[in-house]
């Protein structure tokens, strides 16, 4: 039941033994094999999909990676009709106590929009939802980019309610609001007397997440001398303590976010290439508002919703105007800029309808301007950065049949002089 293998057996074994019921049927029908697939944990929820085959050839390596999908989606199926019928449960039990409550202290309608707490019926989310079904039951790494106020958070959070560990607690450090000094601390802890003021020994975030989830926030800040010491516990699995000698295995999974420009960063020198490609295993890129606009209204009408009742002001929507200019703004902070928006229109409201929203006018510095340019390589460092993937995908071999010179189709000699005048070296590879 823990696990995420699939179970192949044969019927044939269980004659005479008390089986369910599920498993008699096919049985008395001639079929010869059965295949049990665990569905990825829900609270309060196990699952198991079973097939059965008259003849066990047709079962292959593809058809057990389509019917590990199938499981997937299956477990998110079954997880939507439990909240449904949760929601259904609770309206019900709402409609019947409507009857002696009075109308101004009715309950608040609840919606059910989105995904696992995503707001957003768009293609671009709907993408972003799909890539998060596919990476949820894996242990995969990944890596959440996309401009401040997307929802990055969010979207972590998705990942890991879906992930075979959703019962234990996703540990989230963010990587920005931690003084320099003390972020290795915070991550891999310290013993007591490792430094001034270490008066007890300390546990590590990455202890803390043990068997579960870590999400790493706002990770193209973090200085440059650690992002080497995360790298190896991402390659080694398994951390040291500040002041020990001894290292500690960690079995847990990484998740990280960015609203930095990484490759740019790695290109300017700020951020190590190894750990960029240790991270970007399994890349989730995040639409700005913008390139989403026809969400812009459902996520309006969300927020109204959910500060309406917080601030207890009966405010039933937007004015068509008002609905227009949403659209049609550019939402630099994105999500969390739109929340804030509808918040303060709220408070200001002086009818049941929004009529007037205020747009803070967006002034862009040179700086801004140049973060967003396109960064322009030189054909040495796309060579070099050509060579280095090829040799990679060869597993360091140079020469001979497997060698990396014969997918560039040049002599191993030249290609190793061409290494030496780029500065590649083993160590990059």
């Amino acid at each position: 039941m823990d696990s995420a293998d699939t179970v192949v057996f044969d019927l044939n074994t269980l004659n005479g033994k008390k089986i369910p019921d599920p498993i008699t049927l096919p049985n008395n029908k001639g079929f010869k094999n059965g295949i049990g697939i665990c569905l990825p944990y829900i609270k309060g929820n196990r699952n198991v999909l079973f097939l059965f085959f008259k003849n066990a050839k047709t079962f292959s390596r593809e058809s057990n990676r389509i019917i590990r999908g199938i499981a997937m989606q299956l477990s998110i199926t079954v997880r939507n009709i439990i909240l449904t019928q949760e929601y259904e449960s609770k309206i019900d039990v709402l409609s019947k106590s409507k009857m002696n409550t009075p109308e101004e202290n009715e309950a608040p309608k609840i919606k059910n929009e989105g995904f696992h707490g995503i707001v957003g019926n768009s293609d671009a989310m709907r993408n972003v939802y799909e890539l998060i079904s596919q990476v949820a039951s894996s242990q995969s790494t990944v890596l959440i980019s996309g401009e401040t106020g997307t929802g990055k958070e969010l979207v972590a959070s998705a990942i890991h309610n879906l992930s075979l560990v959703s019962n234990k607690k996703m540990i989230k450090v963010n990587c920005a609001s931690i003084p320099e000094n003390l972020i290795e601390s915070e991550l891999f802890g310290h013993e007591k007397g490792a430094f001034t003021g270490a008066l007890e020994t300390r546990i590590g975030k990455f202890e803390q997440a043990e068997n579960s989830t870590i999400f790493l926030d706002e990770i193209g800040e973090m200085p440059l001398e650690l992002q080497g010491k995360l790298l190896r516990v991402l390659q080694e699995k398994e951390i040291e303590r500040i002041g020990s000698k001894n290292t500690i295995k960690v079995n847990v999974r990484v998740i990280a976010a960015t609203n930095r420009l990484l490759e740019k960063e790695v290109a300017e020198g700020r951020f190590r290439s190894d750990l960029y490609y240790r991270l970007n295993v399994f890349p989730i890129p995040l639409p700005p508002l913008r390139e989403r606009a026809e969400d812009i209204e459902v996520l309006g009408n969300f927020f109204l919703e959910k500060h309406s009742n917080k601030i207890n002001k009966n405010i039933k929507g937007f004015s068509k105007k008002v609905l227009n200019s949403m659209t049609a703004n550019a939402w630099p902070g994105n999500v969390r800029e739109l929340e804030n928006m509808v918040e303060r229109s709220i408070l200001f409201a002086k009818d049941e309808t929004i009529k007037e929203m205020s747009f803070p006018v967006i002034f862009k510095t040179e700086s801004t301007a140049s973060e967003n340019e396109f960064y322009i390589k030189t054909l040495q460092e796309i060579e070099k950065e050509h060579i280095l993937k090829v040799v990679k995908k060869c597993n360091g071999r140079i020469s001979g049949p497997q060698g990396a010179a014969v997918l560039l189709d040049l002599p191993g000699t030249t290609l190793i002089s061409k290494m030496q005048k780029l500065g590649i070296k083993k160590k990059h590879f």
